[in-house]
């Protein structure tokens, strides 16, 4: 029954969700990560750029960021910088129009697009040197790669030793009723000025393959998914898109030791994005929901050093017991 008890308790001078969200962005240095960037090719003819980071080891983490996120956000960088301190190198995906420049195909990514990172992985795993890999996923990311372990199931590839999901939506369309709350607006604000950014790029690309009728005016998840990322990517509308997508309904299926770490006060989340059931009635999947954290915060008492949760990411796929 792993459903833990977690240990988590956020800074004092963090008080809710909110603050515990925008502090580590907004106080925190990112520390230093030198970055090697490989291009690689995509079955339909398009191209995944990838961030590595070395430190001369046999292991590697694949890491997946959040919604606009990239290699060089905040969050993934104290991640790499401190999973290198632990021996393990890192390569991180950025999802297609994330890496700094726009993707050749007629789409983009999305929370469900699970066939990059399993593309991936397999690049990874075809490198001599790599005897073991395990997977990070960050927000948007975490629910991509729920959603992939439950696809694989049994059929997981034996190097795979670990895998772990952060601050994760798994059930996409609650969480974009709760982003749409006036509490959410800021969120919401930047996050689709920069999709928006993006759906004009690609309607340049390909005109008439969507409308960009009132891109700028959106303020909801459901008007931007319904418009933009359904019709790009073949889902009837924004709900089905959530309903195919969610990685709650991937969980049962999932084989591998993961840990999901979302805290309560989680500002994006909603109790459908807790899948404590599953987690009760599973051998490997482990909820640790803290009553504080935000969404991707996980602040450390000491300002500036590494978060909480980038030490129990270390500890976790280290294989340390959950």
């Amino acid at each position: 029954m792993p459903l833990l008890t977690s240990t988590y308790r956020a800074p004092w001078w963090l008080p809710g969700g909110h603050a515990q969200t925008l502090g580590p962005r907004l106080l925190r240095r990112a520390p230093p990560v030198n970055y090697r960037r490989e291009r690689i090719a995509t079955p339909d003819g398009d191209f995944l750029d990838l961030d590595w980071s070395k430190c001369g080891g046999a292991r590697v983490v694949v890491i997946l960021h959040g919604l606009e996120g990239c290699s060089r956000s905040r969050y993934v960088l104290g991640f790499v910088h401190a999973l290198n301190g632990a021996g393990w190198d890192c390569v991180v995906l950025n999802f297609r129009g994330c890496g700094g420049e726009l993707n050749r195909a007629c789409r983009l990514y999305h929370s469900g697009e699970t066939d990059d990172l399993h593309s991936v992985v397999g690049h990874v795993l075809a490198q001599s040197d790599v005897v073991e890999v395990a997977l990070l996923g960050v927000s948007l990311g975490g629910n991509v790669l729920l959603k992939y372990l439950g696809e694989q199931g049994d059929g997981i590839d034996r190097h795979i030793g670990r895998a772990m999901a952060l601050s994760v939506p798994c059930d996409l369309a609650s969480s974009a009723a709760q982003l749409a709350r006036p509490t959410n607006r800021l969120y919401m604000r930047y996050f689709l000025r920069s999709l928006a950014r993006k759906a004009q790029g690609k309607a340049a690309q390909f005109p008439g393959r969507f409308s960009t009728e009132g891109l700028g005016r959106m303020v909801t998840f459901a008007e931007f998914d319904g418009q933009v990322t359904a019709p790009l990517h073949g889902f009837a509308g924004a709900d089905d898109y959530w309903r195919q997508c969610s990685s709650r309904l991937f969980v049962p299926r999932i084989r591998l030791p993961t840990l999901l770490l979302s805290a309560r006060n989680d500002p994006f989340l909603t109790p459908e994005c807790f899948p404590e059931e599953e987690a009760k009635a599973s051998t490997c999947f482990h909820l640790e929901a803290p009553t504080t954290g935000g969404h991707v915060g996980f602040s450390s008492a000491r300002l500036g050093g590494p978060t909480w949760s980038e030490r129990r990411a270390v500890e976790f796929l280290g294989g340390a017991m959950p």
